[in-house]
């Protein structure tokens, strides 16, 4: 059977205002059409400065399209049975984004944001007490892929917020693929790790993709970009850096 279809891209443009210039205008990317099924990994393959982050976070609902729909297959629960509605993230409501956020679309930036009092161990199993799993379970869940990515147990109980960049990273990832989200977004999530982390967190990738996961990515490494993806996304850079508004 035909895997579906999670992701539909179309006419997507973005552009920034810049107020401060009076108001010119900096186009990024115009006009993309992109589908995602379950089960691929599609890396979005640019030069730099061509918009590859502005389209995840427009593919996220971080950053308004200026034109154009993203719609997202959203399951609000995936132990429920049936294929889910689609969302267009570009019209929906903060609450619609939220909902999709919270059970479909998961993303991996480079960066984690934390408040510095929770603990590592609280931080990843967070999203798993947040839909209704014991306390417990969460736990035991979060510290096996704490384990797995290679967070030494005695840091489980600081917050992560001391850590290097590499563990917060780690950290990061462990967060958002416990939840086995739908569909997930991918920013770099290799970026500052060595290669034997690196090569766990490919094989995690490679296991939610297994599963069925649509899995939309940003990879400079090329070792990364060979293992991961089913196919390349290419997106233009647009040379016309600024208009007047």
């Amino acid at each position: 059977m035909k895997p579906l279809r999670q992701i539909e891209v179309r006419n997507l443009s973005k552009e920034f205002v810049l107020h401060l210039q009076d108001g010119l205008h900096m186009p990024i990317f115009s006009l993309v059409d992109m589908d995602v099924d379950g089960g691929e990994c599609v890396v979005i393959h640019a030069p730099s400065g061509a918009g590859k982050s502005t389209l995840l976070r427009c593919l996220y609902a971080n950053y308004r399209a200026s034109s154009g729909s993203v719609n997202i297959r959203h399951v609000p629960d995936r132990n429920g049975g049936g294929d889910g509605d689609w969302v267009d993230l570009t019209t929906a409501s903060p609450q619609q984004i939220h909902a999709v956020r919270r059970t479909t679309l998961g993303f991996v930036t480079q960066f984690l944001r934390v408040i510095p009092r929770i603990t590592t161990l609280d931080l990843v199993a967070e999203p798993l007490i947040s839909r209704g799993m014991a306390v417990d379970e969460a736990q035991d869940q979060a510290k096996s892929w704490l384990a797995r990515l290679k967070i030494a147990p005695r840091l489980w109980q600081v917050p992560p917020a001391t850590f290097s960049g590499g563990e917060q990273q780690r950290v990061n990832i462990a967060r958002t693929l416990i939840s086995d989200f739908p569909i997930l977004l991918l920013d770099e999530p290799t970026a500052s790790l060595d290669e034997g982390n690196r090569d766990t967190v490919i094989a995690m990738i490679q296991e939610a993709c297994d599963r069925g996961t649509a899995v939309v990515g940003i990879f400079h490494d090329e070792y990364v970009r060979r293992a991961l993806a089913t196919r390349l996304f290419p997106l233009e850079a647009i040379q016309s850096v600024a208009m007047e508004a």
